[in-house]
């Protein structure tokens, strides 16, 4: 292995380990406890150095949101795969989204809630992002009914998902009744 491979080795860990940190630290405390200066201290680095792999916080958010995005994406798959016919696959989807969300609020937020300098529906939007939202649209194929957009379709279902899954969040609706929530939505939207 020659030195440049191994500095380009040990630059890919150090990235690594920050994004790791900062999510852990995160989903611990919330995104106010991540600064610069805590996860200098907790990786054992210099704020010089973290600054020499992202321009600050707004980034380090944008790289937890692209691991999010892809673990999602990987959970809704896996989960829509093993259903059994058009309705179990849309509401293995509603499950499986409200629960990545419950189990990694902080992802969620760096996802969908804060600016993680990310640009969304856009042409120079990440890739991670574009196979989050291919994911979804993969599992309701079908499920949109004739002369519905696919793609429109996909974006109501996900809005009305990431309602459910905020408003749960924040208290304001009892998380008790999310599986009769999650039912209504696939018997009112999805033609399955």
């Amino acid at each position: 292995m020659s030195v440049q491979e191994r500095k380009q080795r040990e630059r890919a860990e150090r990235e690594r380990l920050i994004v790791a940190t900062a999510r852990e630290l995160a989903e611990q405390q919330g995104w106010d406890a991540v600064t610069t200066r805590r996860l200098a201290e907790r990786i054992e680095y210099s704020q010089p150095v973290l600054y020499s792999h992202f321009r600050g916080k707004r980034e380090i958010i944008g790289a937890v949101a692209l691991q999010g995005a892809t673990e999602m994406a990987a959970e809704v798959r896996a989960a829509t795969a093993a259903a059994n016919g058009p309705r179990e696959r849309v509401t293995a989807l509603a499950r499986t989204y409200l629960d990545f969300a419950a189990r990694n609020p902080a992802v969620y937020d760096a996802l969908f809630q804060l600016d993680g300098g990310l640009a969304y529906a856009q042409e120079e939007t990440p890739e991670p992002l574009k196979d989050a939202f291919a994911a979804l649209q993969e599992s309701l194929e079908g499920a949109a009914g004739n002369g519905t957009a696919p793609g429109l379709f996909t974006e109501v279902f996900w809005a009305s998902l990431h309602g459910v899954a905020t408003l749960t969040r924040s208290g304001r609706l009892p998380p008790e009744y999310t599986e009769q929530r999650v039912q209504l939505l696939v018997d009112r939207l999805a033609m399955t």
